[in-house]
Formats: structure tokens, sequence, C-alpha cells
């Protein structure tokens, strides 16, 4: 038996590089005309986001969360990746946070660095983030696309909570940034290129969350106090 060290991070795909693309493509056949509501929602989404409407926005990432679990995870990437299964309870559970949060959450403004920050990431998760396939190379029936796929999906999210600025912030961002670290390991061991964008857009919203928090009137008046 090979010693553990020799395995490369490829050896642990359950699927190849063509494999999973060709995914994507059957799945935005399948779905069609669904991108066009997928394009508006994201507008909607930019729209809510600099106006700084906490509830439509939550309401608006329940259904696309709910969505995507169902409809990619479940019912598309588990047939090649097992692991996709459990993704998408995680998922459900994501949609459930942002329904309670819709319905009960209390909304804080955030720092104007930290809106700024959420609301380009947001744009783009929406308007960049699916045209990274095309710029390397891969078709247009194999894009990704904001509501109906899980990564522009998620750093949109991202983007929504900083921007917003919900109460228990850091529960709804757990499933979100396990997943930007599955997926970016995931292209990583295809050698995609774009393998990174998912766990950079993680690490920005992990780090401006915490220097938001720091500098909140609760913390600083805390601070002087002491």
């Amino acid at each position: 038996m090979s010693e553990w060290w020799t395995y490369r991070l490829y050896d642990f795909l359950l699927f190849t590089p063509q494999t999973y693309y060709r995914l994507f493509d059957l799945y935005n056949a399948a779905i069609w005309p669904a991108q066009i509501v997928a394009v508006a929602l994201g507008v909607l989404l930019v729209l809510m986001c600099a106006r700084g409407a906490g509830r439509p926005v939550a309401l608006i990432l329940a259904a696309v969360w709910l969505w995507v679990a169902v409809a990619f995870l479940a019912l598309r990437y588990a047939t090649i990746n097992w692991a996709a299964t459990y993704a998408s309870w995680g998922f459900g559970v994501e949609a459930a946070l942002l329904l309670w949060i819709a319905i009960r959450g209390r909304f804080d403004p955030p720092p104007a660095y930290a809106r700024t920050a959420g609301l380009g990431l947001v744009l783009f998760a929406v308007f960049v983030e699916p045209l990274s396939g095309l710029l390397l190379g891969r078709p247009l029936g194999q894009i990704e696309l904001f509501a109906l796929t899980p990564d522009p999906t998620v750093v949109a999210t991202l983007g929504a909570l900083l921007t917003l600025r919900p109460k228990r912030r850091w529960l709804l961002m757990i499933v979100p940034v396990l997943w930007c670290l599955f997926t970016g390991l995931t292209l990583l061991a295809m050698s995609a290129r774009d393998w990174w964008i998912a766990p950079a857009a993680a690490v920005l919203v992990v780090v401006l969350t915490l220097s938001s928090r720091a500098h909140s009137p609760a913390v600083s008046s805390l601070r002087s106090s002491g």
C-alpha cells in the first residue's frame, strides 16, 4: 500500500474535470430559461443591498440557497460526488437560517468600508464571477450563475452579510465559509485556474467582519469604559 504522503490532491477526486464541467452543461440545458430569472434576482439583490434592505435580501438568499441545495447539489452534483449530499443539507440549513433572519432578524449599520467591500463582492459574484469560466475558455453552456450554482451564490451571500450586518452574522457565515474551502480544494485538485476565487472571498469577509466588530459602537464603548 502506498504511503499517504505519496498521494496528490487530484487522487482524492471522485470524477474527472471533464465530468465536472459537463455537469454544468447538462444542468443549464435542463433548467432553461431559469437563467433569465437568476439574472433578474441578481440585479434585484444588488439593488436591495445598495438600499440596505436586509429583510428582502435575506428572503432572496433563502430562496436561492434552497434551490441550489435541491436542484443542483442533491439532484445533480451528488450523482458524481457523494459529499454533495451532505453539502445539500448544509445549504438547506443555511436557507432556513436566512429565512429566520428575514422574519425575525435585526440588522446593524456596518462601517462604510465594510459596506462598500460587501457591495463590491455582491456585484462581483452576480456579474463578474460567472464570466471567469468563459475567460478561461469554457463554453457558455457551462456558465455558473448566481442563484443557480453554489460558488457565485455563496460569494454573493458573504458580500451581503458584510454589507447588511445582520445579528448572529457569524452563524450565517459558517456554511458559506466551509463551502468556499471545499470548492477551492476541489477546483485546485482539478488544476482550475479560478480555484482561488471563493477562498479569497471567504478570507476577505472574515477579516473585514473581525475588523468591523472591533470598530463596532458596543466594543468601542466597552474599551473606553475600561
